[in-house]
């Protein structure tokens, strides 16, 4: 059986991150950003921890029932606490947009 190396994971652009950094002055840092990676084959395309089968939304819904960064960094000891603070950037800068009414 031959294997194939899988193709480098696909980071988020950049210039989306800058944009947001400059234009509000948040502490956002894109370089933590860095650490969300998309890959088409991975967790059904939604936004993970570093290439690992950790998606953002299950870190943000452990924080979100209560865990504390102590909890779930024993709990997962592949996640570094740069790695929770990405997830949170990552849920800001995508709440980060006008919400119109209908009419």
């Amino acid at each position: 059986m031959s294997y194939t190396a899988a193709p480098p994971p696909r980071r988020l652009p950049l210039h989306c991150r800058l944009r947001i950094v400059e234009i509000t002055g948040n502490s956002m840092s894109h370089e933590r950003l860095n650490r969300i990676t998309v890959e088409a084959g991975k967790c059904g395309g939604r936004p993970c921890i570093r290439g690992l089968r950790i998606r953002v939304t299950d870190v943000l819904e452990l924080l979100a029932a209560g865990a504390s960064f102590d909890e779930i960094l024993t709990d997962y000891p592949f996640l570094e606490r740069e790695d929770i603070l990405a997830a949170l950037d990552y849920a800001a800068h995508q709440t980060d947009h006008a919400v119109l009414p209908t009419s």
